[in-house]
């Protein structure tokens, strides 16, 4: 499952869709915001351009926000019904909870985005 050739592999280990090789995003997980989502512009392996066409990362906005409604249901439940939590204890938890998470938020709907249009491809020579 968790084995080169697999999505989850390209996605955990931020590597390119096609050859899961070179790595997709510009740098590593740093705390500095304009750093964070920086994408590289090509993949340095097997040259695949990650911005498959003008604009395409805006369609990670439906990623993103679909991640965001899971995490705000997830974080509300734990918070209320497990812990016990005021109302308003918990809406706090649930926005500390997207604020710090944001970040990793915006990194993983980018990399399961290009995942959905982007295909492993085994040991081919690219251009």
């Amino acid at each position: 499952m968790f084995k080169k050739g697999s999505k989850i592999y390209s996605i955990a280990k931020g590597k390119c869709p096609r050859c899961q090789k070179g790595d997709f995003f510009e740098h590593g997980l740093t705390i500095n915001p304009l750093k964070f989502t920086e994408i590289k512009k090509n993949c340095s392996e097997c040259n695949l351009k990650y911005m498959l066409e003008p604009s395409f990362f805006y369609g990670a906005m439906y990623v993103s926000y679909a991640i965001t409604v899971a995490l705000c249901v997830i974080t509300f439940i734990i918070s209320k019904v497990f812990i016990g939590l005021p109302l308003l204890t918990s809406f706090a938890t649930v926005f500390i909870a997207l604020m710090v998470l944001a970040p990793l938020n915006l990194r993983l709907s980018r990399i399961l985005w290009i995942n959905m249009f982007v295909s492993f491809e085994e040991e081919t020579t690219h251009p």
